[in-house]
């Protein structure tokens, strides 16, 4: 069963308008639509439990392969923080060339990991930073 994401459009009388952001259905969700499907099914022709059952494996399926996912991120960030941890105390130039200094220490961000420098400047960590 695929679930996709909705989002909705309010207009206010201004006539601006304003989407949110697309919600996602988590497992509760699931069992309230799934309860709501079995209240306002047609009773002269029932869905098959079985298709109920297949429904609960594919949505326990997708549940289990969303989290591997998050723990995999959270590795990933883990060992790039790691990796990044060698750079303390080493001179360290942007990719772009525009900044350069000694790192101070370095941060984990939304956006990846960053290199503190003395200075106070932060340089992402990633390809084309030159270390020294």
């Amino acid at each position: 069963m695929n679930v996709e994401a909705a989002s909705a459009t309010q207009t206010y009388s201004n006539g601006t308008q304003q989407t949110a952001a697309p919600q996602t259905v988590d497992y509760q969700a699931f069992l309230r639509l799934l309860v709501a499907e079995m209240k306002n099914q047609d009773p002269t022709s029932p869905m098959e439990s079985t298709d109920y059952v297949a429904q609960l494996a594919t949505f326990s399926q997708v549940e289990q392969s969303v989290q591997a996912n998050a723990k995999l991120d959270q590795i990933l960030q883990a060992s790039a923080l790691a990796q990044a941890g060698s750079l303390v105390g080493r001179e360290i130039t942007s990719a772009d060339g525009e900044i350069t200094g000694k790192v101070a220490e370095v941060r984990l961000y939304s956006d990846g990991v960053m290199a503190v420098l003395e200075s106070g400047d932060k340089i992402p960590v990633g390809p084309g930073v030159v270390i020294r």
